[in-house]
């Protein structure tokens, strides 16, 4: 038998290669706008105690750091609960599958995946206290793991897979209706939420295209292969996404009809992973963060299945893939390349290469871009940063022109038109760009500094984070 400390060895060699890490997509939000205390608990704020852990290295550092040993608790936490509930022979394997599992590298070296990270790490906190008869204690745990992020809502229903307690669980799901209200809010007064009524999917499209992308996360579960940062989606279909729920909720009533042990598991899992992987629309259909806070239920599930025998074999596959997944996050224009390739219809991979590259290279990037979403706002910026990257400010200016006539009301639109202008030498136009900029965001930080150069006086800043 494996020492008691392993899962920890295994997790840091999965893991750790990454460090010091580097930022992507959304973690540049971090490191350009401070994150403001005082606007944490505004009803549209989702995610405070998440945002939270962010002011805090925004303070201190240690980015990276917070995620991997967030990590190794959730490990520490399922071995806890496994030497519970488990025979003590298959006890340790869960915690192994759950610490280098490669399914599980996103949250742990992308900082803004964070939120996946702490709502399991509660959740689990919940989970040792309510398999030790302290539900009250239970109730106290989630209410924080609602507070990291809202997708764990399902836990409390969870719960009935295993021992229902009556009065606690309606406690948890009153807090779970709370969190759900207030997260359709925010995605309603939020532009760009990118989820709920801003997701670009219809409640319906959502759930047949999941009835498909579920059977995606399991198969990656047993075999993990083409995880990349912005993996491709399938097309909603219907016949097949019918199919797929129909044999999803069979076997879940088989599982728990029967009784198997691994089957508990596994229905607690599916009911996990629900939130947003069925009816609740949100902008990416497929996204391997998801699968942090159900594999605590799967990595149990397995445990009773997976042959003694075969747990070395799987640890070691395991561990290198993590350990490449690591290393692959080294690199950010590596990650975007190999989703571009991986996703050849797809756009946001383009776009991020775009950012990246050298003007000529992003140009034809763009090009490449303009085929698969034609008049996309997103395109002309950069098509226009990298004019102006050329020293051709007339071209980026009709550029900028194009993105702002689609977003009118966006101030990053409306700042990069006020750059250009200012590389014409229309100096009091681009003063006025920066200022109309900054009535629409009172502390983008670009249109401040710019304005600050200018000698204009700044208006005051009110964060939004």
């Amino acid at each position: 038998m494996l020492p008691r400390w392993s899962p920890y060895l295994f997790a840091l060699v999965a893991h750790a290669l990454s460090l010091p890490g580097i930022f992507v997509f959304d973690d540049y939000s971090l490191l350009a706008e401070p994150v403001g205390l005082g606007k944490l608990f505004r009803l549209e704020q989702t995610r405070p105690l998440t945002y939270f852990t962010f002011w805090l290295n925004q303070s201190f550092g240690g980015w990276h750091v917070c995620n991997l040993g967030g990590h190794l608790l959730a490990v520490f936490l399922i071995d806890r609960i496994a030497r519970r509930l488990l025979p003590l022979e298959l006890a340790p394997t869960a915690a192994l599958l759950f610490a280098v599992h490669p399914l599980l590298s996103e949250p742990v070296q992308y900082v803004f995946a964070r939120s996946s990270l702490l709502a399991t790490l509660f959740c689990l906190a919940a989970l040792d206290a309510w398999t030790r008869q302290r539900h009250w204690s239970a109730v106290a745990w989630f209410l924080p793991a609602l507070l990291a992020k809202e997708e764990c809502v399902a836990f409390p229903v969870a719960l009935l897979v295993l021992r229902p307690v009556w009065l606690p669980i309606a406690a948890m799901v009153a807090l779970s209706a709370a969190a759900g209200l207030r997260v359709l809010y925010a995605t309603k007064v939020v532009a760009g939420a990118g989820s709920g009524f801003d997701a670009g999917f219809t409640p319906g499209e959502y759930l047949l295209a999941q009835g498909q992308v579920v059977w995606g996360y399991l198969l990656r579960i047993a075999v993990p292969h083409g995880l990349t940062v912005d993996p491709p989606a399938p097309a909603v279909n219907f016949e097949a996404g019918v199919l797929g729920w129909v044999v999803l909720s069979v076997a879940a009533a088989v599982c728990l009809w029967r009784g198997y042990p691994a089957g508990r598991w596994f229905v607690f899992g599916l009911i996990l992973l629900l939130p947003s992987s069925s009816f609740l629309p949100a902008a990416d259909l497929v996204a391997w963060r998801r699968l942090y806070l159900p594999m605590t239920a799967f990595s149990l599930a397995i445990a009773w299945v997976l042959p003694r025998r075969a747990l070395l074999p799987v640890l070691a596959i395991f561990t290198v893939l993590s350990a490449a997944r690591a290393i692959a996050w080294r690199d950010e224009a590596g990650l975007w390349r190999e989703a571009a390739a991986a996703a050849p219809g797809k756009l946001r991979p383009r776009l991020q290469l775009a950012r990246l590259a050298p003007p000529a290279e992003a140009l034809a990037l763009l090009a490449e871009a303009e085929q698969i979403a034609p008049g996309d706002p997103a395109i002309a910026s950069l098509r226009g940063r990298a004019y102006l990257q050329q020293g051709e400010a007339a071209r980026a200016l009709a550029e900028f022109g194009r993105a702002l006539a689609r977003r009118p009301d966006d101030p990053k639109a409306i700042l990069n038109r006020g750059v250009a202008l200012e590389a014409l030498g229309q100096v009091e136009a681009a003063r006025a760009d920066y200022l109309r900029a900054l009535d629409r965001d009172p502390c983008q930080p670009q249109a401040r500094q710019n304005l600050q150069r200018l000698g204009h006086p700044l208006p005051p800043c009110a964060p939004t984070n």
